[in-house]
């Protein structure tokens, strides 16, 4: 192998290091100027979280992976955008969730499955109880699909990825106020159902 081209693999694997290393909001300037290394850096650290997220506003898992994908691709297209305004999960979630409620509009006549929901494990503790067997974990997540999709996508923020109530109020785009008024709802409907499953809000 000729120098040259051992200095270019190199380099190559140099600046894959720092990709790696970079920030979310370093990889997001380094996408706007075309680095795919950056998006795949990128999107593996957040893919998962995003993936949930998704599954709990849509209960598809089809639909959430196709809609996953179009939230990634329009992050490649709009990263120039990105501001620095707010943490990269939190303009990321915001992306996701403008993807589901648009996905939604499109789809309302149309049944979603609920079911697979279930197919998702997730090893966050559940907003009410520290949920660590299998079968609470399931009827978490049934109780969670009888909640409102804007009372299911508070909790689902807050509680598994610990977004502030600013945090939230910038992804959903509703004011502090009208955040924690959900957040109080959302607990309590959610402690009665789990209640009403014989498990005691924590």
């Amino acid at each position: 192998m000729h120098t040259e081209q051992v200095l270019n693999i190199a380099i190559r694997r140099e600046n894959r290091r720092s990709v790696e290393v970079a920030t979310d909001e370093a990889l997001i300037g380094r996408i706007a100027a075309g680095d795919k290394v950056a998006m795949q850096v990128l999107f593996a650290r957040h893919h998962v979280r995003v993936s949930r997220f998704m599954m709990r506003l849509v209960r598809n898992q089809a639909l959430a992976e196709d809609l996953v994908s179009v939230t990634f691709l329009d992050v490649w297209r709009q990263a120039g955008k990105f501001k620095g305004q707010c943490a990269a999960s939190t303009w990321l979630l915001a992306i996701a969730r403008f993807k589901a409620l648009s996905e939604f509009r499109r789809r309302s006549d149309e049944v979603v499955d609920s079911e697979s929901v279930a197919a998702v494990e997730d090893p966050a503790d559940n907003p009410e109880v520290a949920i660590l067997k299998k079968d609470k974990s399931e009827i978490l997540r049934q109780c969670l699909t009888t909640l409102s999709l804007e009372h299911r996508e508070i909790i689902d923020l807050i509680y598994y990825h610990e977004k502030s109530i600013d945090e939230v109020a910038e992804i959903v785009g509703i004011p502090r106020s009208t955040v924690k008024t959900r957040v109080f709802y959302a607990r309590n409907r959610l402690s009665h159902r789990l209640k009403i499953k014989g498990m005691d809000r924590a």
